[in-house]
């Protein structure tokens, strides 16, 4: 009818959907790092809230859901009371620091590597002071997108708490709609037996990752202390959250800690160096290996495309989802492989003892 094909009709609106869906993927990908990161958060109390709920004789779930959460808060409320007065002594230090007029000195003879970094940035700081204040009608959009980031930081906790509430409901629910009920599909039980693997696979990542970001706080809290380098409470905190990004995070701790020894004129910045190197190595060869399985582990120069290309899309949360998105994919790809090869050379089916008596007498 008017020369339409009703076939390449459907094709068309096919091929017209799949891209809008993308395009709208991609507008709202911002909204949809938060829920990602929320997931992930999840993760991590995730073993917490199962192990609440075995033991409370509650028939609903939200106080086992609930419990998990005021135990991270009064952790995280007395870890601070307890670091908070060396960090305030730090924090007041480099405050007068740079505000004394040696500053300036000390930051011209700060020559990391050998290159004049400092000095290009002494002699260039009346020039950044002026841009500074040429950039101040930049200050709203600025301060809108840090507003947007920090509600985020609420965000992100209520999210979590509604993913380990009705996580399983939720899954449950997607299921059905895109599978016909009953158990009888096998393309569902394939998808079912995939959202497992996944499912565990990340429960394993976040809780390796959550132990070495917790041994580097304590390993450079108390090495950094007891080789005396200057800031060694802060310079933790800031390693800390930064073992959180793959790669990146753990380099730019590196570099934030030598500098700011070399800048400070520390005396044993090669012992310093050469204690990040070994701590580096035991943490990649010795403790991740341990405590992450083998299907959690990827190709350095898979790491280092998903680090790079998550970073273009989604910044420092797509740097930081990198790993376990190319983990999860790897996972989806074998599935799919075992599944195609069963499809192609379907396992011939077992026959009883007394129908393999019957067939040898006929063969």
């Amino acid at each position: 009818m008017l020369g339409i094909d009703s076939k390449a009709a459907r094709s068309a609106w096919t091929y017209a959907l799949v891209l809008l869906t993308i395009c709208a993927l991609y507008l709202i990908r911002k909204t949809l790092l938060a829920f990602v990161i929320a997931l992930m958060f999840a993760y991590l109390l995730y073993p917490l809230v199962e192990a609440t709920e075995r033991r409370l004789p509650w028939k609903t779930r939200t106080p086992a859901v609930l419990l998990p959460f005021v135990l991270i808060l009064g952790l995280l409320t007395g870890f601070w009371m307890v670091i908070r007065n060396p960090v305030r002594n730090e924090v007041h230090q480099l405050r007068e620091q740079i505000k004394s007029k040696d500053f300036k000195n000390n930051l011209r003879q700060w020559y990391p590597l050998g290159l004049p970094i400092g000095a290009e940035i002494a002699d260039n700081y009346t020039q950044i002071e002026s841009q500074a204040l040429g950039m101040m009608p930049q200050l709203g959009k600025g301060l809108r997108a840090a507003a947007r980031d920090f509600i985020n930081l609420f965000i992100i906790p209520i999210l979590s708490f509604f993913l380990l509430k009705d996580g399983p409901s939720i899954r449950d629910s997607l299921v059905e709609l895109w599978f016909d009920p009953g158990p009888s599909c096998e393309r569902k039980r394939a998808v079912e037996g995939i959202l497992k693997d996944a499912h565990a696979l990340i429960l394993e990542y976040m809780r390796a990752l959550l132990f070495l970001c917790l041994a580097t706080l304590i390993a450079f809290t108390i090495v950094l202390s007891l080789m005396r380098v200057p800031y060694a409470t802060l310079l933790a905190l800031i390693a800390f959250p930064l073992e959180f990004v793959p790669l990146v995070g753990p380099l730019t701790s590196a570099i934030v800690i030598v500098g700011v020894a070399e800048f400070y004129h520390y005396p044993h910045v090669v012992g310093l160096v050469v204690f990040l190197l070994v701590y580096r190595l035991f943490q990649d060869y010795v403790l991740s290996p341990h405590l992450m399985n083998k299907s959690v582990k990827l190709h350095p120069v898979l790491v280092m495309f998903g680090v790079f290309a998550g970073g273009e899309l989604g910044g420092v949360g797509g740097i930081f989802l990198s790993v376990p998105i190319l983990a999860v994919g790897r996972l989806v790809y074998y599935e799919l492989s075992k599944r195609l090869a069963l499809w192609r050379d379907p396992p011939k089916p077992a026959l009883c003892p007394s129908c393999k008596e019957i067939y040898a007498e006929e063969t």
